[in-house]
């Protein structure tokens, strides 16, 4: 019975390091890391669009507080220049 026992206990954990070096593989070989790098380059593209929206936003109120330009007028500018 004592036999069985750590058997068992021991293809387990055999098991369980398989899966976790298949795993760390998995995530440290060329495909994981193409994940990786595609995910902070579209955390990254979304962060700068929101930057962009709330500066042209801003910027938009700014020249409407000063009376030199409409926002309307700054959010086409904005828009033209990144094109």
């Amino acid at each position: 019975m004592k036999r069985v026992f750590w058997m068992s206990i021991g293809v387990t954990i055999g098991v369980i390091a398989v899966r976790r070096l298949s795993d760390a593989k998995n995530t440290l070989g060329p495909a994981g890391l193409n994940k990786a790098v595609g995910t902070a380059a579209e955390a990254l593209q979304n962060f700068t669009d929101a930057f962009r929206e709330g500066m042209t936003e801003r910027e938009g109120d700014l020249r409407t507080a000063l009376g030199l330009e409409t926002a309307d007028t700054v959010a086409g500018t904005m828009t033209a220049v990144r094109r």
